[in-house]
């Protein structure tokens, strides 16, 4: 599936690829809506397709993903929202020792997520991921989204990898495309990101529902 003998550095995503995306799509779909049809007092099912609408507005760009931004279009307390149910950010039971394996082959690994730092933060603390990763970034700090060029331009230069030894791993189909297109040579596509969800596979790429299915090709 992947000739892991011409990979040196391993780009991962974070939610839905090491974590589970049960939270964010639980957060989203019906927490925040919940709380947005409370604060205004309409139907929650107004609520719903108000936030839909204005999720669809920014769709695939940084404000998409930032907490900043939706704590002022929705006058919500979004961090303090995240927090009520941070019950359920779980790590996905193969990252860990996929992780282990990358780290004990040698390999350089770095996640890459769109998420707000406040969100990262949260989600170290609840699960210590960056115990198991060289370097942690959000794309915040680039001040564009991986579905940018300009993104994984700045990357390059920070990071100084080489895309024909890189892996780039992602659950969404029009990130891993955006990395295609900058030249990443190795790419796979996660197919399962929500536990309470069926695997989807997203064509064009090597996909995965399980990465302890490829620990033993790791070297």
């Amino acid at each position: 599936m992947l000739n892991w003998s011409q990979i040196e550095t391993v780009l991962l995503d974070m939610d839905g690829t090491l974590l589970d995306l049960h939270f964010d799509n639980h957060f989203w779909m019906e927490h925040t809506p919940k709380a947005y049809a409370i604060k205004h007092n309409i139907p929650l099912a107004q609520a719903k397709t108000e936030l839909k609408k204005q999720n669809d507005a920014v769709f695939g760009q940084l404000e998409w993903y930032c907490l900043d931004y939706w704590q002022k279009e929705l006058d919500l307390p979004i961090v303090q929202l995240k927090r009520e149910i941070s019950h359920l950010i779980q790590l996905r039971e193969d990252t860990v020792p996929f992780l282990d394996a990358l780290k004990a082959a040698g390999k350089r690994v770095v996640l890459v997520t769109n998420a707000h730092p406040d969100s990262l933060s949260l989600k170290i603390e609840k699960t210590q991921l960056d115990s198991h990763i060289d370097e942690l970034i959000s794309c915040h700090q680039f001040g564009a989204s991986k579905e940018s060029q300009h993104l994984w331009t700045q990357l390059h230069a920070h990071l100084d990898f080489d895309p024909s030894r890189t892996l780039f791993v992602d659950d969404s189909a029009r990130i891993l495309q955006a990395a295609e297109q900058f030249g990443i040579k190795h790419l796979l596509a996660v197919s399962n990101p929500d536990s309470k969800k069926p695997p989807v596979n997203i064509d064009d790429f090597v996909n995965t529902s399980d990465f302890r299915n490829l620990i033993n090709d790791i070297i």
